[in-house]
């Protein structure tokens, strides 16, 4: 075994073993810099349509009943992609960057087939983590947005409980299907070969009157089950014990569409074989400071590097400038200014949809709220979204970035800051670490 393996896998341990001794939600605590991946979680919006086709395909069907089997087909066919945030099943899963409060994501993917679907996703809270995001494609007129709040425990495996969910809109069939997050069990973590599961049994809810009942079977401890399976009834709402079609094998591999009339099986998808177009985004003169590949930049060319000091240092500039920039709003009894989603405090159509949701699998947070996309918003807003502040803190100016801070006092003290700093949980448990990414070998 290399001194660098070795070293990644004892300071792995050391991680796991201090996260354990923490009560509550570890959404927000920092990784060592080799578990991470080179992206924030405000991107893996974009896996829902890396696969456009399959997006638009509900919008091109008259038959409502075979529009919900389409979404769920879509739904289904997501999932891998989500869960391995588009990397291969063999290169094992990545703890994504924590996105700050702010970051943004925006791309598109164009093809000749269904012309352009955009995303826009957006950090809107960070205690707790809430990322919005808005998909759309205008030409075939279907939409859909939604917000996830993650909260994630450990207990010899990770789990990752999501509350939120998200709206389908058809605009030729004024059509809506409410889609949920489905929960995340990330296993293998102390073996060194991580893997997600997704667990519990959740709906799919068409206004039109047709329910997808989707039941996750993971792998057992003892061997029992069946690795990232699932097995899907689609029903009328009124008599969910007549099933028309059934849908079952792995979101991470091939599964079958039967149609319960004749047995026939009418459809299939292998996630193995189907094609993923990559998202395309701006070039990086071209984003805003505010888009997440610019923010990270540092980081992301650290990791690439295999520089795990560099790695920290890069984070640190980012998450110790949203720390500033939180204090000096809470100073000016000022709250964040979310560019393209607004927070609300009901949503009938999910409370119309959700009556029909005998899983009782939808829940949301009220701490972390209701959130919906401002389509004039999306229409109308231009870069910079943030003025000339930067994510750092740093305020940026025609001459270039300069390092003063607007949220910094210049007459504080800055022992009791460092000093609240060490108090966090995040922030022991990097202290506690750093000594060991300064001296990693380079992969």
């Amino acid at each position: 075994m290399s001194n660098s393996i070795a070293s990644n896998r004892s300071t792995l341990k050391e991680f796991l073993a201090s996260i354990a001794t923490i009560q509550g939600d570890l959404s927000n605590i920092t990784a060592p810099p080799f578990v991470l991946g080179e992206y924030s979680t405000v991107e893996l919006p974009q896996y829902w349509a890396d696969h456009p086709s399959l997006f638009v395909a509900p919008a091109l069907e008259e038959d409502p009943e075979k529009r919900a089997v389409l979404v769920l087909k879509w739904f289904l066919g997501s999932l891998k992609h989500q869960q391995y945030a588009g990397r291969g099943e063999e290169d094992g899963v990545k703890k994504p960057l924590n996105a700050f409060l702010g970051e943004l994501f925006q791309g598109s993917w164009k093809n000749e087939e269904v012309g352009e679907t955009k995303l826009i996703s957006e950090q809107v809270s960070h205690h707790p983590p809430v990322t919005a995001c808005y998909l759309w494609n205008d030409e075939h007129g279907i939409r859909a947005e939604g917000f996830t709040q993650q909260e994630i425990t450990f207990s010899g495996s990770v789990s990752i409980k999501q509350k939120g969910y998200a709206i389908l809109h058809i605009d030729r069939f004024d059509e809506d299907y409410l889609i949920p997050v489905p929960n995340v069990k990330v296993k293998g973590i102390l073996s060194g070969t991580p893997y997600p599961e997704l667990v519990g049994t959740y709906s799919i809810i068409s206004s039109s009157g047709f329910v997808s009942n989707v039941k996750f079977e993971g792998k057992e401890f003892f061997g029992g089950g069946n690795k990232n399976g699932f097995e899907a009834h689609v029903y009328r709402a009124e008599t969910p014990s007549d099933t028309l079609y059934t849908a079952k094998g792995q979101w991470n591999g091939r599964f079958s569409i039967i149609d319960s009339k004749n047995e026939q099986q009418i459809d299939s998808y292998d996630t193995n074989t189907a094609n993923s177009l990559p998202i395309t985004v701006s070039e990086p003169s071209e984003q805003d400071p505010w888009e997440s590949r610019k923010a990270w930049a540092g980081v992301i060319d650290a990791l690439g590097r295999g520089d795990m000091k560099g790695t920290t240092d890069a984070k640190s500039e980012v998450e110790n400038g949203q720390r500033q920039m939180r204090r000096g709003e809470e100073a000016r009894n000022e709250e964040w200014r979310r560019v393209f989603f607004q927070k609300q405090s009901d949503d009938p159509l999910f409370e119309k949809l959700v009556a029909a949701d005998h899983e009782k699998c939808f829940i949301v947070d009220p701490n972390g709220g209701i959130w919906k996309v401002d389509t004039n918003a999306v229409a109308n807003v231009k870069k910079p979204y943030h003025g000339d502040k930067m994510p750092t803190g740093q305020i940026f100016e025609t001459q270039g970035i300069q390092t003063r801070n607007e949220d910094i006092d210049p007459e504080s003290n800055t022992n009791v800051d460092k000093d609240e700093k060490m108090k966090s949980e995040e922030m022991q448990i990097e202290e506690m670490l750093r000594h060991k990414y300064s001296s990693a070998p380079r992969r």
